[in-house]
């Protein structure tokens, strides 16, 4: 039986179509619960056997969905397969991905699957992307809408599924929707309201293939737009895809921009973020949104400290998507003030003799990095874990002003070791083996004795953690604890 997916939504009945779901992650589960809620018959593939995967197909099979776990599990492509939902984390070189294209079988992810869903009057868009920034620029945007007194959320690569936002009975006004290059590759008819390229750097290149397939993917967000396309005007890249775009008509080209800003743009004129976009008079004047010391509190509740600058242009960039959205100034502000920046993201761990400690563990790649270091003076850069095929001169050469030292860690500590005396052969260098059981309390010790009085500590790592810590969020967990016990034996 030939299926038109292109007829189906959330109102007709999926009954009779068999569709597989490639990963029983975050977004694997909410395709195979909707598909099945549909009517869908639905068969979901992992080769993984935790007890958390086993948890959540126990839950759907009591639903009647066929789940298929364990070593081997997608070995065999499945019969009779009409439609092939993936997670953003299986490439296209996948076998059962290519075997589904050989198949002429479609392949969507799961905001494929979402935007299809929304149905007629679903709520709007504005979606965001770039190499480093989106979770902070979602959070700070549905934080700028909420202001405004609209039901919306943080969707997408942030946490949240966008299907099971997209499907939720009580519907949102708007969704902010962070896309990971993943995401967007498997996307091909989403039409947001407003959407943003923060920034491009090298990233999950083994993963595209290349640089330029990677900026390919980061540039579908802008395909279909209907109201403004928001690009870096620091990163000529983002401004080109908007021009390659095939956007929806009278849709505009709106950059958002640390210095000044030119007609059409958002940006500084001294601490005020000034629209001249979204005015009558843009030509010659300019709304006020707020300033920089609007944006977000940290874990201390510090405004006195000024935000780093790939913060302030985070902000930019939220401001830009919401004015699109047709936001009041003064929910802008408001918003902004009202966002507190997740743990891990340029977060106070504490002061120590004058030394200040800074979490950014969150910084996952050079360009995230380089940006962290930007924000200080005098810097003593925690660095290293896996580094995912990136390199790390451009990095060291932009930043070795700033560095009083470096303590490095993890597999890959070698690479930024041999940029380092490359670009910056004067600056300290000490290498803690990752061999130790608990690195972080000898790395802070480390980074305290390289430190002067006025300097920051910087855990900026631009790498992955998965060498030493579960994630992340484990690595800045150890360094915050670390910090804690340097201060309780001062």
């Amino acid at each position: 039986m030939s299926v038109d997916l292109g007829a189906l939504g959330r109102e007709t009945s999926w009954e009779g179509v068999r569709a597989a779901v490639g990963g029983l992650g975050v977004s694997g589960f909410a395709a195979a619960d909707t598909l099945q809620h549909l009517g869908a018959d639905v068969i979901v593939l992992d080769d993984g056997d935790s007890d958390a995967l086993r948890e959540k197909g126990t839950l759907l099979e009591i639903l009647g969905v066929d789940v298929r776990l364990g070593p081997g599990s997608t070995a065999t492509f499945p019969e009779g397969i009409d439609l092939f939902v993936t997670s953003p984390g299986w490439a296209p070189t996948t076998p059962m991905l290519a075997d589904a294209a050989a198949r002429g079988i479609p392949v969507w992810g799961e905001v494929e699957l979402a935007w299809r869903l929304r149905g007629e009057g679903g709520a709007p868009w504005l979606a965001v992307t770039g190499t480093n920034g989106k979770t902070t620029t979602v959070q700070m945007l549905e934080s700028i809408l909420r202001a405004q007194g609209l039901n919306a959320l943080a969707v997408g690569n942030v946490g949240t599924p966008v299907l099971e936002a997209v499907m939720n009975p009580e519907p949102f006004d708007v969704l902010a929707v962070e896309l990971s290059s993943y995401q967007l590759h498997w996307s091909q008819s989403i039409s947001a309201r407003a959407s943003a390229v923060l920034n491009l750097a090298p990233d999950h290149i083994d993963w595209h293939g290349g640089i330029d397939a990677y900026t390919a993917d980061k540039g579908r967000i802008y395909q279909n737009t209907q109201v403004a396309c928001v690009y870096n005007v620091e990163d000529p890249v983002t401004e080109r895809l908007v021009e390659e775009a095939d956007v929806i008509e009278g849709c505009r080209a709106i950059g958002f921009t640390l210095g000044i800003p030119a007609p059409g743009m958002i940006g500084l004129v001294d601490d005020a973020i000034a629209d001249r976009a979204f005015i009558a008079g843009r030509v010659s004047s300019a709304a006020e949104l707020g300033t920089i010391h609007d944006i977000g509190l940290d874990a201390h509740g510090d405004r006195d400290r000024v935000p780093a600058p790939h913060m302030v242009a985070n902000a930019l960039a939220a401001a830009a998507l919401a004015r699109a959205h047709g936001v009041e100034p003064r929910a802008v502000r408001d918003g902004l003030r009202a966002f507190t920046p997740d743990a891990h993201r340029i977060a106070e761990a504490g002061e120590v003799a004058g030394v200040r400690y800074v979490d950014d563990s969150k910084a996952t790649n050079p360009h995230a990095a380089q940006a962290s270091l930007r924000g200080f003076e005098h810097v003593v850069w925690i660095a290293g874990g896996l580094a995912k095929g990136a390199t790390f001169d451009e990095l060291v050469s932009g930043a070795r002003d700033r560095l009083r030292g470096v303590v490095l860690i993890g597999a890959d500590r070698a690479l930024i070791a041999e940029a380092l005396r490359r670009h910056a052969p004067d600056v300290p260098v000490v290498e803690v083996d990752s061999g130790e059981t608990d690195p972080m309390d000898r790395v802070v010790e480390v980074a305290a004795s390289l430190a002067q009085p006025g300097d920051t500590v910087l855990l900026a790592p631009g790498c992955a953690s998965m060498d030493q810590f579960a994630n992340y969020a484990a690595r800045g967990d150890s360094f915050v604890a670390a910090v804690r016990r340097l201060r309780d034996r001062s």
